[in-house]
């Protein structure tokens, strides 16, 4: 059996996390001692590894639960949750690459030197949308 801690030192996820995680039914204690601290077995331990991981990966909380929870040999199911993350982080990068385009657009509009009276258009751009070439 495993203290918070040594789950903590184990698996690089902080105590208040591994807490969370168990407020939110994602790992449970399996005992407490005399003093009232937290034990976790061998599995509490797999089941940590398993959310870090996940989370690492970028799958949010709720998806976690559900691969959490599925029967191990549900091909179909993991690989429809894998290919909906996958298309949502790609979503991610599109709009990210549309972005980091706006922002070298925008930061080159101006020297960075000063200009006596003139407002500076990478601050006027900033303040307005209509000011943007793209949607971000």
């Amino acid at each position: 059996m495993f203290s918070i801690g040594e789950l903590s030192r184990r698996t690089g996820v902080k105590v208040p996390t591994i807490r969370y995680y168990e407020q939110m039914g994602l790992i449970a204690a399996e005992a407490r001692t005399a003093g009232n601290q937290r034990r976790f077995s061998k599995q509490g331990l797999e089941r940590l590894h398993f959310i870090r991981h996940g989370r690492d990966l970028g799958l949010p909380l709720e998806t976690i639960r559900v691969l959490a929870g599925m029967d191990p040999t549900d091909h179909a199911e993991g690989h429809r949750i894998a290919n909906a993350h996958l298309a949502d982080i790609r979503d991610r990068i599109a709009r990210l690459m549309r972005l980091e385009a706006e922002l070298v657009r925008i930061s080159t509009r101006c020297s960075g030197g000063t200009a006596d009276g003139d407002t500076c258009s990478v601050l006027a751009a900033f303040g307005d949308h209509d000011q943007c070439d793209e949607d971000h």
